[in-house]
């Protein structure tokens, strides 16, 4: 089995990110795009205001769930797979 580094600090934060439907929604578009999504798309994506499509991307950051490059004027965001995939690991072994 993998080696677990992720700490219950961690878990929380993911574990808090991940309790809105519209971050699950953000989440949820990078599987159809397989790459990356710029704030603009995340915009046209969520019936949001810009600032509340910005809180919901600054909550995915913070936990890790996301990466986040600038680009000129625009910001490119990227899924941290391992990071998702530490979180889904920790998570299945509570119920083992």
């Amino acid at each position: 089995m993998m080696q677990k580094n992720m700490d219950i600090k961690k878990i929380e934060k993911i574990s808090r990110a991940l309790s809105d439907t519209n971050r699950i929604a953000i989440l949820q578009e990078f599987k159809k795009k397989k790459d990356c999504l710029y704030c603009a798309e995340v915009n046209d994506l969520l019936d949001l205001a810009q600032p509340s499509v910005s809180h919901h991307l600054k909550q995915l950051v913070d936990a890790d769930l996301l990466l986040s490059k600038k680009e000129g004027r625009n910001i490119k965001y990227m899924l941290n797979q391992q990071v998702l995939n530490e979180y889904i690991n920790c998570l299945n072994d509570l119920k083992d």
